[in-house]
């Protein structure tokens, strides 16, 4: 099978596995200037090897993502910005599926076997998986350096599709973007970004991450950072790029102690997020969307559980605790308080609405109030890995659209496959290739009242948080310093 593919910038090799074509690591722009905007790829002499992933940016140390980068990591930043391609025909017109991962803004790479390709693309789409920029050196706020490095990064990525992708069998008028976690909060930023404007034709938006900042926060939170490492901002660009990531995770060790200054973002935890800056994102993805690219949104029914399970606070909320979340995230505290007056159940909800339910539902309440076509659900089958206590958990979507059961992190959410998991994860790759394929995913559109629930038995109904939704009248806001 032919395995050699022109691309900006040369000649790549990638190789075949079972029956797709597979090409990793392939440059899809430059950085020759540190917190620098992507530039054109440097074009390469002769045959590039596309069989290894490309070092990952600098990775947090959250949930071991260090580590787990481990050598692959790469100090060079011209190396950060890669691709990945699978492809089962490199002579078609496939629709195009491009993935943006989540990691809090703070780690997420390409190369995480949870993101292989495979199964998607034998599906039927070509599949593209890209690294860009996290922490510090994609969102944090230095002056005279552009803000939102790794939407830049994105909107780079995408631009590459647009331009190379016919290459790989790919139809470069049939692009669909998608996105989980803080991936689905880019990809709902991207919506709002004149830049990337035409890149793509449809999104896919998994638990949309609602955070985004203020520039006077962000820069109040990067300042503490720099300060960590004897610095003032304008001199993060010259410091060894492994360096800031233990920074910024040492002030998320004491996050605490910013609440008064940084409110919910400190009490989230969230040190990262995109800034609206009113250039490169103008607005909040719910008063930017234009309703011109398809949408598809949803989230899970316990998004929160697993966090509190990390934290190591499942079973263990007090009401002291549950009264300070519905004070911090809840829009009305009183109604919360009312509505689920068990404490573990209030943090558990307020918590899952403010940082993704609630902003993944008026997603699709601005793509209608814009004039587009929106398809919503969630996903309400609980995770059986661990237990069996993390109900529909925040990530559980992930191995059940890549289809990647068995290896990874996510992967122990779903524990020993069985034909219920396996059956889970084919209504959703098809809902998902069927979506980007022709827009439509099984179900009605969201204009109708229509909701998709991912269960053992799918069922399509109204919305089922409504609770939640009565007290979330308005879309979530910018978050800003509570003192100035």
């Amino acid at each position: 099978m032919r395995s050699d593919v022109e691309v900006t910038g040369g000649i790549v090799r990638g190789e075949t596995e079972g029956g797709l074509t597979v090409f990793r690591g392939i440059p899809y722009a430059s950085l020759p200037v540190r917190f620098g905007a992507p530039h054109a790829v440097v074009a390469w002499r002769g045959l590039r090897d596309a069989t290894r992933f490309g070092p990952p940016p600098p990775q947090s140390g959250a949930f071991g993502m260090d580590a787990v980068a481990g050598d692959a990591q790469g100090d060079d930043p011209d190396e950060w910005l890669t691709a990945n391609v699978w492809s089962r025909d490199l002579d078609g017109r496939l629709p195009v599926m491009v993935w943006i991962q989540g990691g809090a803004y703070s780690f997420g790479m390409s190369g995480l076997p949870e993101y292989d390709g495979s199964t998607l693309a034998r599906d039927g789409v070509v599949v593209v998986t890209v690294n860009y920029r996290v922490g510090l050196e994609g969102f944090g706020q230095v002056e005279d350096r552009p803000v939102n490095r790794g939407l830049l990064d994105q909107v780079a990525a995408l631009e590459w599709v647009r331009d190379n992708i016919a290459a790989f069998g790919g139809n470069p008028d049939r692009v669909t973007v998608f996105g989980q976690s803080a991936g689905g909060g880019s990809v709902a930023a991207l919506l709002a970004m004149p830049r990337a404007a035409g890149l793509f034709h449809r999104a896919i938006v998994q638990s949309a991450q609602g955070t985004f900042f203020t520039p006077r926060l962000a820069a109040d939170i990067t300042r503490t950072c720099a300060a960590e490492l004897g610095l003032e901002p304008a001199a993060l660009p010259t410091v060894d790029p492994q360096l800031l990531p233990a920074a910024s995770d040492a002030v998320a060790a004491r996050i605490g102690s910013f609440a008064s200054r940084w409110g919910a973002a400190a009490h989230a935890p969230a040190l990262f997020a995109p800034v609206v800056d009113g250039a490169v994102l103008p607005t909040t993805p719910w008063q930017g969307l234009t309703g011109s690219v398809e949408l598809m949104v949803g989230h899970t029914r316990d998004e929160q559980r697993l966090l509190t399970a990390l934290s190591g606070l499942l079973g263990e909320i007090t009401e002291a605790q549950a009264a300070e979340a519905a004070e911090v995230f809840g829009p009305d505290p009183q109604r919360y308080r009312e509505a689920f007056p068990d404490p573990e159940e209030l943090y558990e909800v307020v918590r899952s609405d403010w940082l993704f339910r609630m902003p993944s539902l008026h997603l699709a309440e601005a793509q209608l109030e814009a004039g587009g076509r929106a398809h919503l659900y969630e996903l309400t089958w609980p995770a059986p890995g661990m237990g069996g206590v993390l109900g529909a958990c925040h990530g559980l979507d992930v191995p059940l659209v890549f289809g990647n059961l068995t290896t990874g992190q996510t992967a122990m959410l779903i524990g020993d496959v069985s034909p219920e998991a396996a059956a889970m994860s084919a209504q959703m790759r098809t809902a998902w290739v069927g979506f980007a394929t022709n827009g439509d995913p099984g179900w009605p559109t969201y204009d109708t009242g229509a909701t998709r629930l991912f269960d053992r038995e799918p069922e399509v109904t109204a919305y089922p948080e409504q609770v939640s939704r009565q007290i979330w009248r308005s879309a979530p806001g910018v978050l800003d310093l509570s003192e100035v």
